[in-house]
């Protein structure tokens, strides 16, 4: 089949799909139709917010359908009438079977891990936060259960010690863009093929997941190691970012802050893991079961965020 003829349906909602879904258009795929989520209020003013892909779908004049309920008759009529020959999802939301298994050549999707590792919502985060050194994105066929289709393609980039959430979101994303056209463009020669997960998988290996990230879960625990902490901020940083209750010496009440950014120091103290040391100048830090935390870049209620110097600054 030519490329020109290849009917192509894309589904995606955050910036991280904008760019596979450019690539697509700027490599002349033809892109037939654009999924994405619905407005939704957002701001103080509760202003309709367009998706990042709604906002470059409609730069480029292509089709948009916004369904509240993938299930919906309408929807589905819409989704026909397109006539897609092939789905693909990037950063989307569960699909039913009814719409991954529509086209003729399936439904495959982007996921920013290497699976079978890290199935689930928030694969970039999960994979710093346990300090991996590597991570990596991966195409595969949509089936019943969630992130465990047949694998297309596979890639892997390293994990450097300054990195954290965002710069690596970037790295799969640019990355992911070029496995999605790629993923297309073996489906166009017939060259296509699928290792189902079960292979990659045996008992030495521990499957780890990737669960949906709350505010709850981004409360750094004191009782953390270093190293484990300085991970798990590296993890949420710049979003949704890590959280602690930090009573500092300049203080009569503690404060709840952001944390983006921190630096390890491991030594030996005796001090109660979670205590604040500070020179209220330039430095502050949490004493940890084995050594401490220092911050560098926090953000107080209502505040920007900025350098610690900045802060402790302030509060004179």
């Amino acid at each position: 089949m030519r490329k020109e003829d290849l009917r192509i349906v894309f589904m995606g909602t955050p910036e991280f799909a904008v760019e596979s879904l450019k690539a697509l258009v700027e490599n002349n795929f033809n892109v037939v139709g654009v999924i994405t989520m619905p407005d939704k209020p957002a701001g103080r003013g509760h202003k309709m917010q367009f998706s990042a892909v709604k906002e470059y779908a409609l730069s480029q004049n292509l089709p948009l359908l916004q369904p509240e309920k993938l299930k919906d008759e309408a929807f589905l009529q819409e989704l026909r009438n397109l006539q897609a020959d092939l789905q693909i999802v990037v950063a989307f939301r569960m699909l039913p079977e009814i719409v991954w298994n529509m086209p003729q050549y399936g439904t495959f999707n982007l996921h920013a891990s290497l699976l079978p590792q890290y199935r689930g919502a928030a694969p970039i985060n999960w994979a710093i936060i346990n300090g991996e050194k590597e991570t990596g994105a991966t195409t595969f066929f949509l089936t019943h259960e969630i992130d465990t289709g047949k694998i297309i393609l596979q890639r892997t980039i390293e994990i450097g010690e300054d990195d954290n959430a965002g710069t690596i979101h970037d790295k799969l994303m640019v990355m992911g863009a070029g496995m999605v056209t790629e993923t297309v463009g073996l489906l166009l020669e017939d060259k296509i093929d699928a290792i189902p997960q079960e292979k990659l998988i045996n008992d030495d290996i521990e499957l780890k997941s990737a669960p949906k990230i709350f505010r709850e879960t981004c409360q750094l625990d004191f009782g953390m190691t270093v190293e484990n902490a300085h991970n798990f901020v590296r993890g949420l940083s710049p979003y949704p970012a890590a959280w602690a209750e930090l009573k500092f010496p300049e203080l009569e009440e503690p404060l709840v802050l952001k944390i983006f950014e921190t630096k390890p120091e491991i030594t030996a103290h005796n001090l109660k893991p979670g205590t604040v040391l500070s020179d209220g100048k330039k430095e502050a830090k949490i004493a940890l079961a084995d050594g401490y935390l220092h911050l560098i870049s926090i953000q107080a209620p209502g505040k920007k965020r900025m350098n610690t110097g900045d802060f402790l600054r302030g509060l004179h």
